[in-house]
């Protein structure tokens, strides 16, 4: 049995800034994302703004990346967020509340230490197939 293995690429989020990809869809059933950052996928550049500004722009890239795997919102069963302080939970969380709320995926949050390009906030997510 061998598994299936696709990129994903779409222009609407920001193009991979290394050797990686948007997303990878496994076996045309599960799409795993890249972790993303507040970048503009127009210009490549970094959000300004608040934690909320912030994370509503990933939020943005990673459903453009969820569309182009064939999945949405709804069908993620999996985040994980990465924040550099623990502190913006709370206001993150709202904007999160958004547009996961009535899918409530499994969620893992954790504080660290550093991220790409100094940010605040990377997410990635998990996700089954609608296809």
């Amino acid at each position: 049995m061998s598994t299936t293995i696709e990129k994903i690429l779409t222009e609407k989020a920001p193009a991979p800034i290394g050797p990686y990809s948007q997303a990878i869809l496994v076996d045309g059933k599960f799409l795993y994302t890249a972790g993303q950052i507040p970048l503009d996928p127009t210009n490549g550049k970094l959000i300004e703004g608040d934690i909320k500004e912030q994370t509503r722009q990933i939020i943005k890239n990673l459903e453009a990346i969820l569309i182009a795997g064939g999945a949405s919102f709804a069908s993620v069963i999996k985040t994980t967020v990465f924040l550099k302080d623990m502190n913006e939970f709370a206001a993150m969380n709202e904007v999160y509340a958004e547009f996961f709320g009535a899918a409530s995926p499994a969620r893992s949050t954790v504080e660290v230490a550093r991220l790409p390009r100094d940010v605040h906030i990377e997410i990635e997510v998990v996700a089954v197939v609608e296809k």
